[in-house]
């Protein structure tokens, strides 16, 4: 194993249990708009992509025309279930606390309900000046954008580098950034 000179977290369903409102959210939504979806799909398709990507996704399999004020309206709605059942993981700041490297988030999710999760888990102390989101790049991912740009602000080289991950575009996104990747399996 190369030397590690720093740990990149994805956030959602990594650092916070998330991943499984979000989806339940957005299921509801789109059903509302004729849109019949299950878990599995929106797991292989959407975790660990940003939400205009998703959006995207949407409008041209279902061909479905989303009024203006939808991403509004889920983004209330799933604020709204993250301050009823937002938890960080199990250990995580107590792992954080023992880590000996220096580490930072890079995610798929708007700055805005970065900061807001952050702060209802109680984990914003722990990233100040360590987030990083896809809004910072061209292409979110599976494409390394991300984490190479977090990799460059944080001043290490990629090789030197470990992506925690729990999505498949994640993992795909650090390997293709020529980075040390970990699959967490641990969130709901």
């Amino acid at each position: 194993m190369a030397k590690t000179d720093l740990i990149i977290f994805d956030c959602d369903g990594v650092l916070i249990d998330s991943e499984l409102i979000s989806a339940r959210m957005l299921i509801a939504e789109l059903h509302g708009y004729g849109v019949d979806m299950d878990m599995s799909f929106v797991s292989r398709h959407f975790l660990g992509r940003s939400y205009p990507v998703v959006l995207k996704e949407v409008r041209e399999r279902w061909g479905v025309a989303l009024p203006d004020r939808f991403e509004a309206d889920y983004r209330a709605r799933l604020l709204a279930a993250f301050e009823r059942d937002l938890a960080p993981m199990p250990e995580v700041r107590e792992t954080i606390a023992a880590l000996r490297v220096p580490y930072c988030l890079a995610t798929s999710s708007s700055p805005d309900r970065l900061r807001r999760s952050l702060d209802i888990t109680g984990l914003a102390p722990l990233f100040a000046g360590r987030l990083f989101t896809a809004s910072e790049v061209k292409a979110g991912k599976p494409a390394p954008d991300l984490f190479l740009h977090a990799a460059e602000k944080m001043g290490t080289s990629p090789a030197a580098c470990v992506v925690i991950e729990d999505s498949l575009n994640g993992v795909r996104a650090g390997l293709a950034a020529g980075m040390q990747v970990w699959r967490f399996t641990g969130g709901s």
